[in-house]
C-alpha cells in the first residue's frame, strides 16, 4: 500500500492525536466510509505505518505553514510538493484538504514541529530528512526566500539542531556547483584530513537510505535520501581532489 493509502484509508483505524491528528478531520468522513462498507476493511496500522503517516502529515502541515509564512504558494512549489509525495490523482483532493486545513489552522507551526520531534526523539536523521523535504519544496521556484529560510531555521531549532548543523543541512541543499563542500560535510576549511574523513563517514552512516528505510520513512523520502548521499559524496570527492587525497 502506498503512503496515501495509509494516510487516507487508514485514518479510521487509529488516531495520531495532537495537532497532527486534528488535521485528519479534513478526510475523516472519507476514511470512515471506506471502513464501513465503502471500501476495503481497514485494520489497525502497524507501528511503522503509524510513524510513516505521522511523518507525512508533519511534512504537509509544516509545508502548509511555510507557504503561509512566505505569503504565497508558487506553481513550482505545488509541483514540487506533488513530485515529492507522488500523490495519486484520486487522492489529490483529500491531500489538498489536509494542506488547507493546516494552513488555516490556529495551531502554530511550532506545535506541529514539536509533536513530530517527540515522535522521533532519538532519530535526528529522520527529522533531518523531514527538514530536507521542506527545503525541497522551498527551493522549487529556484530560490529559498529569506522568510522561508528563517522559517526552516526555527523548525530546525525545535527539532534540536544547533546553528552549525542547520548550516550543514542548508549547504547540502545548495546547487552542487555553488555548495561549499566543507559546509556540506559540516567541517571548517582548515579541518585536518582525518577530521574530514571522520565527518564524511559519520554522515554516510547516519543518512544511508537503508538505515532510514528501517526507521520507517516513506519511500518518497528514501529517494530524497539518495540525492542527499550524492551531495555528500560529491562534496567529499571535491575536497579530496583539492587536497590531492586518495
Amino acid at each position: 500500500m502506498s503512503i496515501w493509502g495509509k494516510v487516507i484509508g487508514g485514518v479510521a483505524g487509529f488516531v495520531v492525536g495532537g495537532p497532527l491528528g486534528g488535521l485528519l478531520g479534513a478526510v475523516a468522513g472519507h476514511a470512515l466510509d471506506k471502513a464501513h462498507g465503502g471500501g476495503p476493511e481497514v485494520g489497525r496500522p502497524s507501528r511503522e505505518e503509524q510513524r510513516q503517516v505521522a511523518f507525512t502529515l508533519a511534512v504537509i502541515a509544516l509545508g502548509a505553514k511555510m507557504a503561509k509564512a512566505d505569503g504565497h504558494v508558487t506553481r513550482d512549489e505545488v509541483v514540487a510538493f506533488k513530485q515529492l509525495f507522488r500523490i495519486p490523482p484520486h487522492e489529490m483532493n483529500n491531500v489538498a484538504k489536509i494542506f488547507d486545513r493546516a494552513k488555516g489552522s490556529t495551531a502554530g507551526f511550532e506545535m506541529y514541529a514539536a509533536q513530530v520531534a517527540k515522535l522521533f526523539p532519538h532519530e535526528p536523521a529522520v527529522l533531518e530528512e523531514l527538514l530536507g523535504g521542506l527545503f525541497h519544496i522551498a527551493k522549487a521556484d529556484g530560490v529559498i526566500h529569506p522568510a522561508e529560510l528563517d522559517y526552516l531555521k526555527k523548525v530546525a531549532a525545535i527539532f534540536g539542531f544547533d546553528q552549525q548543523t542547520f548550516e550543514r543541512i542548508t549547504q547540502s541543499h545548495q546547487p552542487p556547483e555553488t555548495a561549499d563542500p566543507y559546509g556540506v560535510l559540516g567541517v571548517s576549511a582548515d579541518a585536518s584530513d582525518s577530521e574530514i574523513k571522520s565527518a564524511y563517514r559519520k554522515l554516510i552512516h547516519e543518512n544511508h537510505p537503508d538505515k532510514l528505510m528501517a526507521q520507517g520513512l516513506p519511500q518518497e523520502f528514501i529517494d530524497l535520501a539518495n540525492k542527499k548521499m550524492a551531495a555528500i559524496n560529491a562534496a567529499h570527492d571535491k575536497i579530496k581532489k583539492e587536497r590531492g587525497l586518495k
